[in-house]
């Protein structure tokens, strides 16, 4: 009786009114306890736990559900019509054009422009003439653009803009795969949204829990903070109070410890400097410019959708481009400059280039290094980068990446996977390492290293190349330059014994440093 005396009194509001307004027969979902009894979903999730936890509720089935949410890229889409639908409309009107005319006729970025004719080239719609202008062939565009426009239409008459798979056809999955994307939602129609319906009832135990509640008066309705608004008012004294047991000892605090990622990046840092590289840094908010243009990536093509990039909404856009290197990226971009290469062939956006974003990726330290780096000569960073991902055990929002670059006559790429073996093997710890062929605008050839981690698997650790004379001459450089870029993030996992990155930035860093180097 005593147990069940402190029982009570110990439960928590949340728990109280679960187990006074339902019995046995009852399924209760975190939506029922919403709509019946006011609740969060928070709270609702919380209390299924504490009272699972006490043995007085258990799971009873658990259903995954997929739900596709329109964007505001899509509700843009659901005014003005595909980019494609439209491209292909403006060139029946006016015959061939330039991919940036094209842009700047339609109010479409370069970038966008130049996905949409690739992707219709391959569907033979769009085609490039002999004076590098996209035409129309004739040929009607695909049935998924028909498709689409009906799931978007479908979503946007929808309760909260949702269409759940379920209801969905396999043809009109399978267009929705092209659709929407996890990670990367930014510019995509759609988000998935995927969630679960966990129906739990009350166990046998509840009942005398129940009665006991009851017979003590208690309701769930106790007070259990006193706010300025009830000492004024004088609601304080009409009510009830919650019981706390001061005997619970408290949390124990252990200040004055460096977090564990925190050293292990010092420790990063160490080696490096040991090495005989010198550190660089830069701004967390960058111009496209730096961001991609200096690195050979073409203000319009699909490359520049592997970084879904964050802008500035004020300002929006830099002042000025330092000089000369604006004019010789400019060059490169257009016809090769003094590369050797022929560019892109495209009228180089000068008011893009000038866009203000925050930095999607660490080599942007090595594209400001290579101007004033000494031959021969070893550098390094620690970045800060952002994008818009979905978090889970491998991806963040934002995460940090070692980036690195070394430049002389002499070094290759036998040089560079010496490098790469060092990150793997010495800092990350790794048993289990493979080299990869990859692609990046700026650099070939172009390898990722892939580590094998003893709970998730095989990952990506990071990308790495040498620089093509595209990058490095618009920067006055002509030698060979290594460089890579590798998510430090991950290396931390191997090093210190985790298996979810957000256990780097979690409160409990003794658990994290109780956890290094185990498995």
């Amino acid at each position: 009786m005593a147990d069940l005396k402190t029982l009570i009194k110990n439960l928590h509001p949340l728990e109280t009114k679960i187990l006074l307004h339902y019995s046995l027969k009852d399924e209760l979902t975190s939506t029922r306890l919403e709509t019946e009894l006011g609740y969060k979903e928070g709270h609702a999730n919380q209390a299924f736990s504490w009272l699972a936890g006490k043995k007085l509720l258990a799971e009873t089935s658990r259903t995954p559900h997929t739900y596709f949410e329109l964007t505001d890229f899509g509700r843009k889409i659901f005014k003005d019509g595909f980019a494609e639908e439209r491209i292909v409309s403006y060139l029946k009107e006016n015959g061939p054009k330039r991919l940036p005319e094209i842009a700047v006729a339609l109010g479409i970025e370069n970038k966008d422009v130049g996905s949409a004719f690739g992707s219709l080239s391959k569907d033979n719609v769009l085609a490039m003439n002999a004076e590098k202008k996209a035409e129309y062939t004739g040929a009607p565009l695909p049935e998924r653009f028909a498709v689409a426009k009906s799931l978007i239409k479908k979503a946007s008459e929808a309760e909260n803009c949702q269409l759940d798979a379920a209801n969905l056809t396999k043809s009109e999955i399978e267009i929705m795969g092209g659709l929407t994307k996890k990670r990367g939602i930014s510019e995509t129609p759609f988000k998935t949204i995927e969630r679960e319906t966990v129906i739990y009832k009350l166990t046998e135990a509840f009942k005398g829990v129940a009665d006991a509640l009851k017979n003590s008066g208690i309701t769930g309705n106790e007070i259990g903070e006193i706010t300025p608004s009830m000492l004024a008012s004088g609601e304080w004294k009409k009510g009830t109070f919650r019981g706390y047991n001061i005997s619970i000892p408290p949390a124990r605090i252990i200040p004055g410890r460096t977090n564990p990622y925190v050293q292990f990046l010092e420790s990063v840092k160490d080696k490096l400097c040991s090495l005989g590289f010198q550190e660089f840094d830069g701004p967390l908010v960058e111009t496209e410019f730096w961001n991609g243009d200096a690195l050979f990536m073409p203000q319009f093509h699909a490359a520049r959708d592997i970084h879904d990039v964050y802008r500035l909404k004020y300002p929006t856009h830099a002042k000025s481009i330092e000089e000369p290197y604006l004019s010789n990226v400019a060059a490169v971009h257009r016809n090769g400059g003094n590369t050797g290469s022929r560019g892109w062939n495209y009228n180089f956006d000068n008011e893009f280039t000038r866009r203000l974003i925050m930095r999607s990726q660490g080599t942007v330290l090595s594209a400001h290094q290579l101007h004033k780096a000494e031959i021969p000569g070893k550098y390094f960073g620690i970045a800060r980068c952002f994008r818009y991902d979905k978090v889970d055990a491998t991806h963040l929002s934002d995460f940090y990446q070692t980036e690195g670059i070394v430049l002389g006559e002499e070094v290759n790429l036998k040089t560079l996977l010496g490098f790469l073996e060092m990150f793997a093997v010495e800092i990350a710890g790794a048993t289990d390492v493979k080299y990869v062929p990859g692609y990046f605008p700026f650099t070939e050839p172009s390898i990722e290293v892939h580590i094998k981690h003893p709970k998730l698997g095989w990952f990506e650790l990071g990308g790495s190349g040498i620089f093509r004379p595209e990058v490095t001459k618009a920067m006055g450089v002509d030698v060979p330059v290594l460089a890579w870029g590798i998510g430090i993030d991950r290396m931390a996992l191997m090093a210190l014994g985790l298996n979810d990155l957000r256990e780097l930035f979690c409160e409990d860093i003794e658990k994290v440093r109780l956890r290094k180097a185990k498995f």
